[in-house]
């Protein structure tokens, strides 16, 4: 039985999968967070809170790392630590640093902190020869719209240090480059009391479709356990509006989106103790990096490698923390193939009427899960505002995704915002 550090959270699906899965595997954990509150706020409905799991919960301040580890120093002489992990991006640094000084396992820390900076990740990838969009990176303006003109319009503008798709959008010339510029400035403190990096991160505009390789990491070779499709809407924004697995590829294309995420992820020293989620737009001229994420995918799409494949992420992820070989054998689950989809809010104001119950029953349904009516909303901006999503599977072939677009049509005929 291993004893692992979980340094906060998520408060979405990986508080609960993970949690479980550190149970499943036999294991304990202790919980390091600077605001419990937060958890508390966020309890989720029908359940036992995930935090009841934890062996301890300690206070301290995980946006502090300097003050931070000698602390955590002194708790793993007491408690003793096998392991240290999180599923919140904002804190993979923070836990690859814990650690390294305790000697524990892990991905390198230079290495997830290349990864979670969007703005180190190009030039790591461009030092390699990993093929991606041009790029510039600037804090001033003068410089930001010389940039701007060189890469040339339609391009896409992004914060280093975001996650979710916050701030991220298209803009086609320089008033909304300057517009989508202040937006960003005018947001200096993550969500979790961090202050933001003050510049701004200008890429070329791919075409062709987005995918995504989920790998596993240990003991120096990286598994890709498969390629997931993305569909995207919201414009100008670039909101996930749902995801397939695996990805309806022809094997070419899906061979060259695992080979450009295997680069990646060596271009970055991300191939001991990590499971990764690396994004890739399939274009005209090749695949090309969006971004690489070290810790599980999101949005559920765990879930949809499970109902497929049988391999349990969440439970990959406990076993590389611990330096133990992941279990990525498959199994026959019955279905081909899953998908999900999400339901947006396209306008502000209070949630009157959104009903799922003929969703419940329906054949091959896997999830769903729906805001409930008098909830106060706002227009989707990101991957934070959505009003709940419908996941199915196909016994039959790749054919999750219609299946779910056609459940979802039926939920939005009954969406009144008011």
């Amino acid at each position: 039985m291993g004893h692992l550090l979980v340094v906060e959270s998520w408060v979405g699906s990986m508080s609960r999968l993970l949690p479980r899965a550190i149970r499943e595997g036999g294991h304990e954990f202790t919980f390091l967070t600077r605001d419990l509150h937060h958890y508390l706020r966020s309890a989720p409905e029908g359940t036992a809170h995930p935090l009841l799991g934890a062996r301890n919960v300690v206070t301290a301040d995980t946006n502090d790392p300097e003050a931070l580890l000698p602390e955590v120093e002194r708790l793993h002489a007491v408690l003793g630590f096998d392991g240290v992990l999180t599923s919140c991006d904002y804190y993979l640094p923070v836990a690859a640093r814990i650690a390294g000084r305790l000697g524990l396992p892990g991905p390198g820390p230079e290495a997830v902190g290349n990864a979670c900076r969007k703005d180190a990740t190009r030039r790591v990838l461009a030092g390699a020869g990993v093929p991606q969009p041009r790029f510039a990176v600037h804090g001033e303006w003068a410089d930001i719209a010389r940039a701007a003109k060189e890469i040339g319009y339609p391009l896409v503008v992004k914060p280093v240090d975001l996650c979710a798709g916050m701030y991220v959008r298209r803009v086609d010339d320089e008033a909304e480059l300057a517009t989508a510029c202040r937006a960003l400035a005018g947001f200096p403190v993550n969500a979790r009391g961090q202050r933001r990096a003050p510049v701004v991160l200008l890429e070329e505009l791919l075409d062709g479709p987005e995918v995504s390789v989920e790998t596993v990491s240990h003991a120096g070779a990286v598994h890709v356990v498969g390629v997931t499709d993305k569909s995207l809407g919201g414009a100008p924004a670039f909101i996930e509006t749902g995801h397939m697995f695996p990805a309806a590829l022809t094997p070419a294309d899906a061979e060259a989106a695992e080979q450009t995420a295997l680069r990646a992820l060596k271009a970055l020293g991300l191939t001991e103790g990590v499971v990764a989620h690396t994004e890739i737009r399939l274009t005209s001229a090749g695949p090309r990096v969006v971004e690489v994420n070290p810790r599980p995918a999101g949005n559920r799409i765990t879930e949809l490698v499970r109902h497929v494949t049988g391999i349990d992420l969440a439970a990959a992820f406990v076993d590389v923390a611990l330096g133990r070989a992941p279990d990525l054998r498959r199994t026959d689950t019955g279905l081909r193939s899953a998908a999900i989809g999400f339901l947006l809010p396209h306008t502000a104001g209070t949630l009157e009427a959104l009903d799922g119950t003929a969703l419940e029953d329906a054949p091959d349904v896997l999830e769903v899960q729906l805001t409930a009516p008098g909830t106060q909303v706002k227009a989707a901006g990101s991957n934070n505002e959505y009003l709940g999503h419908v996941m199915a599977g196909d016994p039959g072939g790749p054919g999750a995704r219609d299946r779910v677009e056609a459940l979802l049509a039926g939920v939005r005929t009954g969406l009144v915002i008011r």
